[in-house]
């Protein structure tokens, strides 16, 4: 039973590790096109700006979807019902 929660541990770990990488690596590519976009067409800037933000909302539900589902394995594992 040790090795099941040693091995969620690590597999949570993993899976935050990862979720917080590709957000960042999403913010910085959402920020870069924004800055892009309003330096070639500066009079866009309000219409990208708002797109920006509804998509960075969207960005955010990654890491907060990941953390939901580490909870839920380091709560309440089904994988500890197996070895027993």
């Amino acid at each position: 039973m040790e090795l099941v929660v040693g091995l969620t541990v690590i597999s949570v770990a993993i899976m935050l590790g990862l979720a917080a990488l590709a957000t960042a690596l999403g913010f910085g590519m959402l920020g870069g096109k924004f800055l892009e976009g309003v330096a070639r067409q500066p009079e866009t800037a309000p219409m990208l700006q708002t797109k920006m933000f509804i998509v960075a909302g969207l960005l955010d539900a990654i890491p907060m979807i990941a953390v939901g589902i580490a909870l839920f394995f380091t709560f309440a594992n089904p994988f500890i019902a197996q070895v027993q």
